[in-house]
């Protein structure tokens, strides 16, 4: 049991290397082609299996023919009379003689059946004679065989075998057999009686197969065989061979396993996989199991889609919380200022002098001021986060930088504007790029910084370098700067939440906004799309 496991185990190993990525259409496809491929391969299987019985049947006529026109010949009186018979090519044997081409169901002309026989004189002596002799053999045979074995003479006259007398020489199989050449026919056989409830099914059950055999003494044709017979019943035949057939079920069976099986691992197992991963990520636990090699080309995609997706839920998850962290500490300082000064107004109302009173209201309004400000960004967040821009608004960001430049220059701080052409568009809104622009401006003028450049490229990525002279920023904070709540500058009522904001920006127009090393001062930049250059 264990090595069998072991083998079963190595082949599944390997089929999973080596199966092919297939689309679901071609799965589909090839389950459809199949099934309803199946009726046709059944009928074309008894069609076959049906034809192989008639042919059997010719088969044993032909050598029961052959063998009786061999002991006739030895039989037949010496000095008869013959018919000169046809040879093709060199001499030969002519009980070496075979059909003509063996019989098809699909081609082969079928007859009317075997007409009464014409009139015609008594037989020759000769055949007379020789029917004395073979009757026993003829008997015996049709005994055994159950075949209808009629003797004619040279001229197609019957001798025995049937109570009817006269001629068949006008038959075609005779006239073939009398120029020495043995030919099958297939004819319709009137008295037939259907036995069983299906048997319309069968094309050969009204059939008989008549062969026809000439007797040749000393070279020429004295005597014709006229044998012929029903072929087995197809489903006689498959009552017989049940075995056979049982066998082609049992495959049959088996390859509509094997197709259950692939379409279990194409389909439906890797399906109920993700159904159970989805609800126990649902439920915050499980993890995304890994792409089936067997499974479909578009789940395969969909698990990769939903890897994706599970991993940016984990990220936000976590970003939410650790956010929602942020905003607790930050909401928590100025609350406490606040119900700290309630508190001691409410106990030392009376007691208090006045200028304390004034100094602990005017700390109250500041931390409320600070609330309201983190309220507003925090909402000015929460937009930056859910806004996707249309691709179809284009905005000149040199004619931005300029307006931004007016609003933000002091008398302390320049700022200058290089660009690579007086108009370079870019698709993003106008508002989202002078809200950007702004934020990284009022950094650098926060930062005591004497000159600010804003350095303006076009193409197919419109890029702008901020660059300052102020105090830059230190390399540790560099890596948190996009961090809500993150910054330095706390006690002169810094938020943290500037440059996340700008971020979130420029990511919902498909850009992006980087932080770059400066040996002097600040310096970022902004990548958005571009939308071409004017000049």
């Amino acid at each position: 049991m264990r090595r069998r496991g072991r083998v079963i185990g190595a082949a599944k190993r390997w089929a999973k290397r080596h199966w092919p990525r297939l689309s679901l259409r071609t799965y589909l496809f090839a389950s459809f082609f199949l099934v309803a491929a199946l009726p046709g391969v059944g009928a074309v299987a008894l069609r076959v299996y049906e034809n192989t019985l008639v042919r059997q049947t010719q088969a044993e006529l032909v050598a029961q023919g052959a063998a009786l026109a061999a002991a006739a010949a030895v039989l037949w009186p010496l000095g008869a009379e013959g018919r000169q018979v046809t040879k093709v090519g060199v001499e030969a044997d002519p009980y070496s003689l075979l059909p003509d081409d063996t019989i098809d169901l699909s081609n082969a002309p079928i007859f009317a059946e075997r007409p009464a026989p014409k009139p015609a004189p008594l037989p020759m002596g000769d055949s007379r004679t020789a029917a004395t002799r073979l009757r026993p053999v003829l008997d015996a045979t049709r005994r055994e065989t159950l075949a209808s074995i009629i003797l004619l003479d040279r001229d197609g006259r019957i001798v025995d075998g049937t109570a009817v007398r006269g001629s068949y020489a006008a038959l075609p199989e005779v006239a073939a057999a009398l120029d020495g050449r043995a030919s099958t026919v297939l004819r319709r056989n009137a008295d037939y009686r259907a036995v069983y409830r299906f048997e319309w099914l069968s094309s050969a059950a009204a059939l008989r197969v008549h062969h026809a055999r000439p007797i040749i003494v000393d070279g020429r044709a004295v005597g014709v065989l006229l044998l012929s017979r029903s072929s087995r019943s197809l489903f006689v035949g498959l009552y017989q061979d049940w075995g056979k057939i049982a066998i082609g079920v049992l495959l049959i069976l088996a390859a509509l396993v094997l197709l259950s099986g692939i379409l279990s691992r194409a389909i439906a197992r890797p399906i109920d996989a993700l159904r159970a991963t989805s609800r126990s990520l649902a439920a915050g636990q499980g993890h995304v199991p890994p792409i089936p090699p067997t499974a479909a080309i578009e789940i395969q995609d969909l698990f990769r889609d939903f890897s994706a997706m599970a991993g940016a839920i984990e990220v936000r998850s976590h970003y939410l919380r650790d956010f929602a962290h942020a905003v607790s500490h930050e909401f928590k300082t100025p609350l406490a200022g606040i119900r700290g000064a309630l508190e001691l107004l409410q106990d030392h109302a009376d007691t208090m002098l006045p200028e304390d009173r004034r100094r602990f209201l005017a700390n109250a309004d500041a931390d409320a001021s600070r609330l309201t400000l983190l309220v507003s960004r925090l909402l000015e967040l929460a937009r930056a986060d859910m806004t996707v821009a249309s691709e179809a608004e284009v905005a000149d960001v040199v004619a931005v930088a300029r307006t931004v430049a007016s609003a933000l220059r002091t008398r302390s701080t320049d700022i200058v504007i290089e660009a690579d052409a007086d108009t370079v568009l870019a698709r993003a809104p106008a508002a989202t790029l002078d809200a950007v622009l702004t934020t990284l401006v009022e950094n650098s003028v926060q930062a005591s910084a004497n000159r600010v450049a804003l350095r303006i490229k076009g193409g197919d990525e419109v890029t702008v370098t901020v660059t300052d002279d102020g105090s830059g920023i230190p390399e540790a904070d560099r890596r948190r700067i996009f961090e809500p709540f993150f910054t330095s500058r706390r006690g002169r009522g810094g938020t943290g939440l500037g440059l996340p904001i700008a971020k979130s920006l420029i990511a919902g127009v498909g850009g992006t906004l980087v932080s770059l090393d400066s040996d002097q001062g600040a310096a970022f930049l902004v990548r958005v799309p571009g939308a071409g250059r004017a000049h």
